[in-house]
């Protein structure tokens, strides 16, 4: 297994810190966050997650860091598994600008979304967002010919492919060669849980990356009528709700050659989580 983490979750460091600290601690690559960022968060005083980060990688200035990137990464022995971006199949503009930092720095994949979310009370109409999706994949497809970069799906909550079906169902329309899933059971675990035997099945030759993290349900305090309400805590990966022995089991069974990438955005210390999940990790191999 070949084993990466997402630096969405390490806003405090730059390109060299997060390199530095990922191969002290055995990882083999690094899934790169490559996002735009509003003023509003550019102002807070602190980086965040979801915000300003100290490794500012945006779609505009990505070519242009591709060099030092690439030197980075080789200073520290470690791939580029990826590239953690956010834009949706309709910007073609953004899916451009990421393509052409991608070729320039070596990166298998592109994370590109849906043409829009789902709204959770089912008021976006799901065969238009469908439709828009797979129409939006087919002209970034066509941009991303001859590139050698996968556009790749995450499954996710809050989308219409929180599902291994749900995802395959919008790239089965499309070569895998070109274009390929995050499996992310992490997500699952809330909305859209398949078996996983049967979810790695069905997408075959679409299974392109993986995500790891750990979620489990808390239940809250009984209502008036006595209903409880569930809340999903994120926790290390031991202690987690989804069977990671069960997948890395089931991924040496089909010789899986792709990243299995973690992604933990709890407050503890980076190099404690980091530390703690690649250990984890390697302790479910067969030996």
């Amino acid at each position: 297994m070949k084993y990466s983490a997402t630096t969405v979750a390490l806003p405090h460091l730059s390109m060299e810190e997060q390199a530095e600290l990922l191969a002290r601690l055995g990882y083999d690559g690094i899934e790169l966050r490559v996002r735009r960022i509003s003023t509003e968060q550019r102002a807070a005083a602190e980086p965040s997650n979801w915000g300003y980060h100290l490794n500012d990688i945006t779609p505009e200035n990505f070519a242009r860091k591709a060099s030092d990137i690439r030197q980075t990464l080789i200073d520290h022995g470690l791939e580029l598994a990826g590239i953690a971006s956010n834009a949706p199949c309709t910007d073609t503009e953004q899916v451009k600008l990421l393509l052409e930092g991608a070729a320039a720095a070596g990166a298998p994949f592109i994370r590109v979304g849906a043409a829009a979310g789902y709204r959770p009370d089912g008021s976006l109409d799901y065969r238009r967002v469908y439709g828009e999706t797979v129409a939006g994949y087919a002209r970034v497809l066509e941009m991303s010919r001859g590139t050698g970069i996968k556009i790749v799906l995450e499954i996710h909550g809050g989308t219409i492919h929180p599902s291994a079906s749900l995802a395959y169902r919008i790239v089965s329309n499309f070569d895998p060669a070109a274009v390929g899933v995050i499996y992310d059971p992490q997500n699952m675990v809330r909305d859209g849980y398949e078996t996983t035997a049967l979810a790695l099945d069905l997408l075959g030759a679409y299974l392109a990356h993986c995500h790891v993290g750990g979620h489990r349900p808390a239940p809250s305090e009984p209502d008036a009528r006595g209903t409880i309400r569930w809340t999903w805590q994120a926790c290390p990966m031991r202690k987690g709700l989804f069977n990671f022995a069960e997948l890395i089991a089931l991924l040496e069974r089909i010789e899986y050659r792709h990243f299995i990438s973690v992604e933990d955005f709890r407050p503890a210390p980076a190099e404690e989580k980091l530390a703690d999940a690649i250990e984890y990790l390697k302790s479910l191999e067969t030996p």
